[in-house]
Protein backbone atom coordinates (compact mmCIF):
# COMPACT_ATOMS: atom_id res chain seq x y z
CA UNK A 1 0.00 0.00 0.00
CA UNK A 2 1.57 3.26 -1.18
CA UNK A 3 -0.34 6.14 0.42
CA UNK A 4 0.22 9.85 0.84
CA UNK A 5 -1.52 13.16 0.22
CA UNK A 6 -2.48 14.45 -3.20
CA UNK A 7 0.58 15.44 -5.21
CA UNK A 8 3.09 13.50 -3.10
CA UNK A 9 4.36 11.48 -6.08
CA UNK A 10 2.59 8.19 -5.43
CA UNK A 11 1.99 7.20 -9.06
CA UNK A 12 5.61 7.82 -10.07
CA UNK A 13 6.80 5.81 -7.09
CA UNK A 14 4.37 2.97 -7.81
CA UNK A 15 5.69 2.78 -11.37
CA UNK A 16 9.29 2.63 -10.12
CA UNK A 17 8.45 -0.06 -7.57
CA UNK A 18 6.54 -2.10 -10.15
CA UNK A 19 9.48 -1.90 -12.57
CA UNK A 20 11.90 -2.91 -9.81
CA UNK A 21 9.82 -5.95 -8.88
CA UNK A 22 9.33 -6.90 -12.52
CA UNK A 23 13.08 -6.74 -13.13
CA UNK A 24 13.52 -9.16 -10.23
CA UNK A 25 11.26 -11.65 -12.02
CA UNK A 26 7.99 -10.93 -10.20
CA UNK A 27 4.62 -10.54 -11.86
CA UNK A 28 2.98 -7.34 -10.62
CA UNK A 29 -0.64 -6.19 -10.50
CA UNK A 30 -1.53 -2.57 -9.76
CA UNK A 31 -4.74 -1.22 -8.24
CA UNK A 32 -5.54 2.49 -8.49
CA UNK A 33 -8.28 4.22 -6.54
CA UNK A 34 -10.20 7.48 -6.77
CA UNK A 35 -13.43 9.25 -5.93
CA UNK A 36 -14.24 9.59 -9.66
CA UNK A 37 -13.57 7.90 -13.00
CA UNK A 38 -11.14 8.45 -15.89
CA UNK A 39 -7.90 8.51 -13.91
CA UNK A 40 -4.59 9.90 -15.08
CA UNK A 41 -2.87 7.45 -12.73
CA UNK A 42 -4.40 4.44 -14.47
CA UNK A 43 -3.48 5.76 -17.92
CA UNK A 44 0.11 6.41 -16.87
CA UNK A 45 0.63 2.99 -15.29
CA UNK A 46 -1.01 1.11 -18.14
CA UNK A 47 1.15 3.05 -20.59
CA UNK A 48 4.15 1.47 -18.86
CA UNK A 49 2.80 -2.00 -19.59
CA UNK A 50 1.53 -2.93 -16.12
CA UNK A 51 -1.70 -4.84 -15.51
CA UNK A 52 -3.84 -2.25 -13.72
CA UNK A 53 -7.30 -2.30 -12.19
CA UNK A 54 -9.13 0.91 -11.30
CA UNK A 55 -11.54 1.29 -8.37
CA UNK A 56 -13.57 4.51 -8.76
CA UNK A 57 -16.37 5.98 -6.70
CA UNK A 58 -14.75 6.03 -3.25
CA UNK A 59 -11.63 5.21 -1.28
CA UNK A 60 -10.42 1.67 -0.54
CA UNK A 61 -11.84 1.82 2.98
CA UNK A 62 -15.34 2.38 1.60
CA UNK A 63 -14.85 0.04 -1.36
CA UNK A 64 -13.15 -2.84 0.44
CA UNK A 65 -15.08 -5.54 -1.42
CA UNK A 66 -14.20 -3.86 -4.73
CA UNK A 67 -10.53 -3.97 -3.72
CA UNK A 68 -10.72 -7.71 -3.14
CA UNK A 69 -12.61 -8.21 -6.40
CA UNK A 70 -9.99 -6.20 -8.29
CA UNK A 71 -7.28 -8.38 -6.81
CA UNK A 72 -9.23 -11.47 -7.88
CA UNK A 73 -9.52 -10.17 -11.46
CA UNK A 74 -5.82 -9.43 -11.62
CA UNK A 75 -5.09 -12.86 -10.15
CA UNK A 76 -7.04 -14.49 -12.98
CA UNK A 77 -5.65 -12.33 -15.78
CA UNK A 78 -2.06 -11.55 -14.79
CA UNK A 79 -1.39 -13.99 -11.92
CA UNK A 80 0.72 -11.44 -10.03
CA UNK A 81 3.10 -12.32 -7.22
CA UNK A 82 2.72 -8.80 -5.83
CA UNK A 83 -0.16 -6.34 -5.71
CA UNK A 84 0.62 -2.65 -5.35
CA UNK A 85 -2.34 -0.55 -4.26
CA UNK A 86 -2.42 3.25 -4.56
CA UNK A 87 -5.22 4.75 -2.44
CA UNK A 88 -6.92 8.10 -2.94
CA UNK A 89 -4.68 10.97 -1.84
CA UNK A 90 -7.34 12.27 0.56
CA UNK A 91 -7.71 8.91 2.31
CA UNK A 92 -6.45 7.90 5.75
CA UNK A 93 -7.10 5.16 8.34
CA UNK A 94 -5.86 2.54 5.87
CA UNK A 95 -4.55 0.14 8.49
CA UNK A 96 -7.83 -0.22 10.39
CA UNK A 97 -10.07 -0.26 7.31
CA UNK A 98 -7.97 -2.06 4.69
CA UNK A 99 -4.82 -3.88 5.78
CA UNK A 100 -6.14 -5.20 9.12
CA UNK A 101 -9.34 -6.58 7.52
CA UNK A 102 -7.21 -8.13 4.75
CA UNK A 103 -5.03 -9.83 7.34
CA UNK A 104 -8.03 -10.97 9.39
CA UNK A 105 -10.17 -12.31 6.53
CA UNK A 106 -7.64 -13.21 3.84
CA UNK A 107 -4.46 -13.89 5.77
CA UNK A 108 -3.98 -17.12 3.88
CA UNK A 109 -4.06 -15.30 0.55
CA UNK A 110 -2.19 -12.07 1.27
CA UNK A 111 1.00 -11.14 3.06
CA UNK A 112 0.68 -7.42 3.89
CA UNK A 113 3.74 -5.17 3.68
CA UNK A 114 4.29 -2.10 5.87
CA UNK A 115 2.23 0.92 4.77
CA UNK A 116 4.36 3.56 3.08
CA UNK A 117 3.11 7.14 3.18
CA UNK A 118 4.80 9.48 0.72
CA UNK A 119 5.35 13.07 1.77
CA UNK A 120 6.15 15.93 -0.61
CA UNK A 121 8.93 17.70 1.34
CA UNK A 122 7.98 21.20 0.18
CA UNK A 123 4.34 20.76 1.15
CA UNK A 124 5.42 19.17 4.45
CA UNK A 125 7.79 22.03 5.29
CA UNK A 126 4.84 24.40 4.98
CA UNK A 127 2.50 22.19 7.00
CA UNK A 128 5.03 21.91 9.84
CA UNK A 129 5.72 25.64 9.82
CA UNK A 130 9.30 25.41 8.57
CA UNK A 131 8.71 27.45 5.42
CA UNK A 132 6.14 29.93 4.17
CA UNK A 133 3.77 29.24 1.31
CA UNK A 134 0.24 28.19 0.41
CA UNK A 135 -1.38 25.47 2.46
CA UNK A 136 -4.78 24.07 3.36
CA UNK A 137 -7.26 24.80 6.15
CA UNK A 138 -7.04 22.85 9.40
CA UNK A 139 -9.67 20.21 8.63
CA UNK A 140 -7.92 19.26 5.39
CA UNK A 141 -4.61 19.19 7.26
CA UNK A 142 -6.21 16.82 9.77
CA UNK A 143 -6.25 14.19 7.01
CA UNK A 144 -2.68 15.06 6.01
CA UNK A 145 -1.40 14.62 9.56
CA UNK A 146 -3.35 11.41 10.15
CA UNK A 147 -1.75 9.89 7.06
CA UNK A 148 1.68 10.47 8.56
CA UNK A 149 0.56 9.26 11.98
CA UNK A 150 -0.49 5.85 10.68
CA UNK A 151 2.49 5.33 8.36
CA UNK A 152 4.74 2.37 9.00
CA UNK A 153 7.26 4.14 6.79
CA UNK A 154 7.28 7.89 6.15
CA UNK A 155 8.91 8.40 2.75
CA UNK A 156 10.13 11.89 1.89
CA UNK A 157 9.60 11.83 -1.86
CA UNK A 158 11.33 14.26 -4.21
CA UNK A 159 14.47 14.18 -2.07
CA UNK A 160 16.32 15.95 -4.88
CA UNK A 161 14.54 19.14 -3.76
CA UNK A 162 16.14 19.02 -0.29
CA UNK A 163 19.59 20.06 0.86
CA UNK A 164 21.04 18.53 4.03
CA UNK A 165 19.85 21.27 6.39
CA UNK A 166 16.27 21.32 5.07
CA UNK A 167 16.06 17.53 5.23
CA UNK A 168 17.36 17.50 8.82
CA UNK A 169 14.85 20.17 9.87
CA UNK A 170 11.95 18.31 8.27
CA UNK A 171 12.95 15.00 9.83
CA UNK A 172 13.19 16.67 13.23
CA UNK A 173 9.75 18.25 12.84
CA UNK A 174 8.13 14.95 11.86
CA UNK A 175 9.79 13.08 14.73
CA UNK A 176 8.76 15.78 17.20
CA UNK A 177 5.14 15.30 16.14
CA UNK A 178 5.33 11.52 15.68
CA UNK A 179 8.14 10.08 17.84
CA UNK A 180 9.72 6.87 16.64
CA UNK A 181 8.63 7.14 13.01
CA UNK A 182 10.94 5.50 10.50
CA UNK A 183 11.73 8.11 7.84
CA UNK A 184 13.31 7.45 4.46
CA UNK A 185 14.32 9.97 1.80
CA UNK A 186 14.04 9.04 -1.87
CA UNK A 187 14.03 10.62 -5.29
CA UNK A 188 12.17 8.64 -7.94
CA UNK A 189 13.41 11.08 -10.56
CA UNK A 190 17.08 10.51 -9.73
CA UNK A 191 16.78 6.97 -8.38
CA UNK A 192 18.13 7.94 -4.97
CA UNK A 193 17.18 5.87 -1.92
CA UNK A 194 14.78 3.63 -3.82
CA UNK A 195 16.63 0.36 -3.21
CA UNK A 196 16.60 0.88 0.56
CA UNK A 197 12.89 1.73 0.55
CA UNK A 198 11.95 -1.15 -1.74
CA UNK A 199 13.90 -3.57 0.44
CA UNK A 200 12.00 -2.40 3.54
CA UNK A 201 8.59 -3.08 2.01
CA UNK A 202 9.41 -6.32 0.22
CA UNK A 203 11.39 -8.00 3.01
CA UNK A 204 9.00 -7.32 5.91
CA UNK A 205 5.37 -7.69 6.90
CA UNK A 206 3.28 -5.02 8.57
CA UNK A 207 3.67 -5.16 12.35
CA UNK A 208 0.33 -5.52 14.10
CA UNK A 209 -0.53 -2.70 16.51
CA UNK A 210 -3.55 -0.81 17.75
CA UNK A 211 -5.28 1.35 15.16
CA UNK A 212 -5.01 5.11 15.59
CA UNK A 213 -7.99 7.16 16.73
CA UNK A 214 -9.78 8.97 13.92
CA UNK A 215 -12.55 11.54 14.29
CA UNK A 216 -14.66 10.67 11.28
CA UNK A 217 -16.67 13.88 11.54
CA UNK A 218 -13.52 16.00 11.13
CA UNK A 219 -12.25 13.57 8.48
CA UNK A 220 -15.50 13.93 6.53
CA UNK A 221 -15.43 17.73 6.88
CA UNK A 222 -11.86 17.78 5.58
CA UNK A 223 -12.74 15.74 2.53
CA UNK A 224 -15.81 17.86 1.87
CA UNK A 225 -13.64 20.98 1.61
CA UNK A 226 -11.80 19.50 -1.37
CA UNK A 227 -13.19 19.99 -4.84
CA UNK A 228 -12.77 17.07 -7.24
CA UNK A 229 -12.84 17.24 -11.04
CA UNK A 230 -12.22 14.66 -13.76
CA UNK A 231 -12.48 15.46 -17.45
CA UNK A 232 -11.68 14.03 -20.85
CA UNK A 233 -11.04 16.42 -23.72
CA UNK A 234 -10.86 15.46 -27.38
CA UNK A 235 -8.25 17.55 -29.21
CA UNK A 236 -7.36 17.86 -32.89
CA UNK A 237 -5.18 20.18 -34.97
CA UNK A 238 -4.37 19.40 -38.59
CA UNK A 239 -0.96 21.09 -38.52
CA UNK A 240 0.14 19.14 -35.44
CA UNK A 241 1.18 20.57 -32.08
CA UNK A 242 3.83 19.71 -29.53
CA UNK A 243 2.19 17.88 -26.62
CA UNK A 244 4.24 19.71 -23.99
CA UNK A 245 3.17 23.09 -25.37
CA UNK A 246 -0.49 22.08 -25.38
CA UNK A 247 -0.45 20.67 -21.84
CA UNK A 248 1.56 23.54 -20.39
CA UNK A 249 -0.75 26.13 -21.92
CA UNK A 250 -3.81 24.45 -20.43
CA UNK A 251 -2.16 23.93 -17.04
CA UNK A 252 -1.04 27.54 -16.74
CA UNK A 253 -4.47 28.85 -17.72
CA UNK A 254 -6.17 26.71 -15.06
CA UNK A 255 -3.49 27.66 -12.52
CA UNK A 256 -4.02 31.38 -13.09
CA UNK A 257 -7.81 31.12 -12.82
CA UNK A 258 -7.58 29.18 -9.56
CA UNK A 259 -5.04 31.65 -8.16
CA UNK A 260 -7.51 34.47 -8.79
CA UNK A 261 -10.14 32.44 -6.92
CA UNK A 262 -7.66 31.82 -4.05
CA UNK A 263 -8.05 28.07 -4.47
CA UNK A 264 -5.14 26.01 -3.14
CA UNK A 265 -4.20 23.34 -5.69
CA UNK A 266 -3.60 19.88 -4.25
CA UNK A 267 -2.89 18.24 -7.61
CA UNK A 268 -3.56 18.93 -11.27
CA UNK A 269 -2.43 16.12 -13.58
CA UNK A 270 -3.02 15.50 -17.24
CA UNK A 271 -2.19 12.91 -19.89
CA UNK A 272 -2.40 13.32 -23.66
CA UNK A 273 -2.81 10.10 -25.63
CA UNK A 274 -2.40 10.62 -29.40
CA UNK A 275 -4.76 8.69 -31.63
CA UNK A 276 -2.07 8.04 -34.26
CA UNK A 277 0.71 6.90 -31.91
CA UNK A 278 1.65 3.42 -30.75
CA UNK A 279 -0.23 2.10 -27.74
CA UNK A 280 1.35 3.27 -24.50
CA UNK A 281 2.89 6.45 -25.89
CA UNK A 282 1.53 9.37 -23.89
CA UNK A 283 2.57 12.77 -22.58
CA UNK A 284 1.88 13.71 -18.96
CA UNK A 285 2.07 16.92 -16.94
CA UNK A 286 1.65 17.59 -13.22
CA UNK A 287 1.12 20.62 -10.95
CA UNK A 288 1.37 19.84 -7.23
CA UNK A 289 1.00 23.29 -5.60
CA UNK A 290 -0.62 26.58 -6.54
CA UNK A 291 2.73 28.39 -6.71
CA UNK A 292 4.62 25.59 -8.45
CA UNK A 293 5.56 25.27 -12.12
CA UNK A 294 3.65 22.72 -14.26
CA UNK A 295 6.08 19.87 -14.85
CA UNK A 296 6.23 17.44 -17.77
CA UNK A 297 6.58 13.89 -16.43
CA UNK A 298 6.20 11.90 -19.67
CA UNK A 299 7.32 13.24 -23.05
CA UNK A 300 6.13 12.62 -26.61
CA UNK A 301 8.65 13.15 -29.39
CA UNK A 302 6.29 13.76 -32.31
CA UNK A 303 3.59 16.46 -32.75
CA UNK A 304 0.00 15.51 -31.97
CA UNK A 305 -2.73 15.91 -34.60
CA UNK A 306 -5.55 14.14 -32.76
CA UNK A 307 -5.90 12.58 -29.33
CA UNK A 308 -7.55 12.41 -25.93
CA UNK A 309 -6.56 14.50 -22.95
CA UNK A 310 -7.44 13.20 -19.48
CA UNK A 311 -7.46 15.82 -16.73
CA UNK A 312 -7.74 15.27 -12.96
CA UNK A 313 -7.89 18.32 -10.70
CA UNK A 314 -8.11 18.41 -6.90
CA UNK A 315 -8.04 21.64 -4.91
CA UNK A 316 -9.47 23.21 -1.79
CA UNK A 317 -12.28 25.07 -3.53
CA UNK A 318 -15.88 24.64 -4.58
CA UNK A 319 -16.20 22.09 -7.41
CA UNK A 320 -17.94 24.74 -9.51
CA UNK A 321 -14.80 26.89 -9.29
CA UNK A 322 -12.74 24.01 -10.67
CA UNK A 323 -15.22 23.43 -13.49
CA UNK A 324 -15.15 27.11 -14.44
CA UNK A 325 -11.34 27.06 -14.48
CA UNK A 326 -11.24 24.00 -16.76
CA UNK A 327 -13.87 25.36 -19.15
CA UNK A 328 -12.01 28.66 -19.32
CA UNK A 329 -8.75 26.79 -19.89
CA UNK A 330 -10.18 24.78 -22.78
CA UNK A 331 -11.54 27.95 -24.40
CA UNK A 332 -8.18 29.67 -23.94
CA UNK A 333 -6.41 26.69 -25.48
CA UNK A 334 -8.42 27.02 -28.67
CA UNK A 335 -7.78 30.75 -28.82
CA UNK A 336 -4.03 30.31 -28.36
CA UNK A 337 -3.44 27.89 -31.22
CA UNK A 338 -4.92 28.45 -34.65
CA UNK A 339 -6.90 25.47 -35.93
CA UNK A 340 -6.98 23.65 -32.59
CA UNK A 341 -10.31 22.03 -31.71
CA UNK A 342 -10.76 21.05 -28.05
CA UNK A 343 -14.05 19.50 -26.97
CA UNK A 344 -15.00 18.54 -23.43
CA UNK A 345 -16.18 14.97 -23.89
CA UNK A 346 -16.70 14.24 -20.20
CA UNK A 347 -16.76 16.49 -17.15
CA UNK A 348 -17.60 15.56 -13.55
CA UNK A 349 -16.99 17.77 -10.52
CA UNK A 350 -18.05 17.19 -6.93
CA UNK A 351 -17.00 17.02 -3.30
CA UNK A 352 -16.11 13.59 -1.86
CA UNK A 353 -18.84 12.02 0.23
CA UNK A 354 -18.54 11.13 3.90
CA UNK A 355 -16.18 8.15 4.38
CA UNK A 356 -18.08 5.12 5.65
CA UNK A 357 -15.69 2.15 5.95
CA UNK A 358 -16.90 -1.33 5.01
CA UNK A 359 -14.87 -2.69 7.95
CA UNK A 360 -12.88 -1.09 10.71
CA UNK A 361 -10.76 -3.22 13.04
CA UNK A 362 -8.93 -1.91 16.09
CA UNK A 363 -6.05 -4.32 15.46
CA UNK A 364 -4.92 -6.89 12.93
CA UNK A 365 -6.25 -9.78 15.00
CA UNK A 366 -3.46 -12.11 13.90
Amino acid sequence: MIGGFLGAGKTTAVGKLARHLTDLGNRVGLITNDQGRNLVDTAMLRSQGFATEEIPGGCFCCRFNSLVEAADRLAEEARPDVFIAEPVGSCTDLAATVTYPLRRMYGGDFSVAPISVLVDPIRAARVFGLEKGGSFTEKVLYIYRKQIEEADLVVLSKGDLLDASREAALRAAILAAYPGKEILTVSARQGLGLDEWFARITDAEQVASSAMDVDYLVYADGESLLGWLNATIEVSIAAGLDAETMLESLARSIQQTLATARAEVAHLKMTLSPEDQLAGEIAAMSLVRSDFVPELTLHLETPVTRGQLILNLRAEAAPEVLAAAVRSGVASLQQSFAGLQATLDHLEFFRPGKPVPTHRLADAGC
